[in-house]
Formats: structure tokens, C-alpha cells, sequence
């Protein structure tokens, strides 16, 4: 809400529109509770680009490095980071999340594709826990890899799409 001056009052957004400004552009945590809690879906994506020969080794090992199944240790480690992701964001909520799902696919040309998807009921969305998932699995695989060469690219991270709250979003 507006004061006569046109600035935000304390509690909504700054008078250029960012949420996490208060009226007198100080960091502030948006305050959620006058909102409805919404069923919101929230899907982001990281892009691993592996060098040809770590992406031949990988693919003959059955994604296996001497650390073991990186695959399936990039899910575990993006759904858990997800979950956490309150404790790495400054203001973002605390969040019960009802689902998170984290899927793998190499591609052709060495690059690895990384979805997170995050559920929740609540006043908030999960865009943040999203994509924190989606690059802490993405910086697992780096991890899991670097062994094998450091020439290894983390690119495009970025929210898929959303639902519920305000509007939805998906990416053309």
C-alpha cells in the first residue's frame, strides 16, 4: 500500500517494485501472512556441458566415478539442498515442502539436463527451492566429475515454469 509520498508501506514492495526492499529500501523479509495458501508447483533447469572425453567416460562407466553413482548422488543432493534452501537464501520462508523431484537425462554433445520440480501448499511459492536444486545437483556432478577434467560448464540455471500464487509462468 502507497503512502502519500507513492512509497511502499513497510510491509509490500519497495516504490521500484522489488520485494525484498521495504519502504525505505532496507532488506526486508516479505511478510506472507495475509496471503492464501495455494497448491504451487515450481520447475527449474541447470545444463551441465561436460568436456567429449569426461561424457564418453561417463557414459561407458553407467555414470559412475570412483565416487560413485553420480546420477543418482546429483538427486539426492539436489533434493536435499532444496529442502534447505531457506538456510542458504537470505528471506526466503521456511517452507514444509510437500514434493521435490529431481530427474537426469545426458544428452547428446556431452551436455547433461537437471530438473527440479518442488510442490508445496502454502502462501509462498518455491521458485528459489527449485533452482537451488537444480544447481547443487548441478554442482554435483562437477564435483563428481572434476576428477576427470576441470573444463566442465554449470550454464543456463533458470526457472521453467510456476504455478499457482499471483500468475503463472512458463518459459517459451
Amino acid at each position: 500500500m502507497a503512502d502519500s509520498s507513492g512509497k511502499r508501506s513497510k510491509r509490500g514492495a519497495s516504490s521500484h517494485g522489488l520485494t525484498h526492499l521495504d519502504s525505505d529500501n532496507r532488506p526486508s523479509m516479505v511478510d506472507v501472512g495475509g496471503k492464501e495458501a495455494t497448491h504451487r508447483v515450481a520447475v527449474a533447469e541447470a545444463r551441465v556441458k561436460l568436456p567429449p572425453n569426461v561424457a564418453e567416460a561417463l557414459r561407458e562407466s553407467g555414470h559412475r566415478t570412483k565416487k560413485g553413482p553420480v546420477f543418482d548422488t546429483a538427486i539426492i543432493a539436489g533434493v536435499m539442498a532444496a529442502k534447505r534452501t531457506h538456510e542458504l537464501i537470505p528471506f526466503c520462508h521456511p517452507l514444509g515442502i510437500d514434493n521435490c523431484s529431481v530427474e537426469i537425462e545426458a544428452q547428446a554433445g556431452g551436455t547433461i539436463v537437471i530438473r527440479c520440480r518442488v510442490s508445496v501448499h502454502h502462501k509462498t511459492g518455491v521458485e528459489m527451492e527449485a533452482l537451488t536444486g537444480a544447481s547443487v545437483a548441478a554442482l554435483t556432478v562437477y564435483d563428481m566429475c572434476k576428477a576427470l577434467s576441470h573444463d566442465i560448464r554449470i550454464e543456463a540455471v533458470q526457472l521453467v515454469e510456476k504455478t499457482g500464487g499471483k500468475q503463472d509462468y512458463k518459459r517459451k
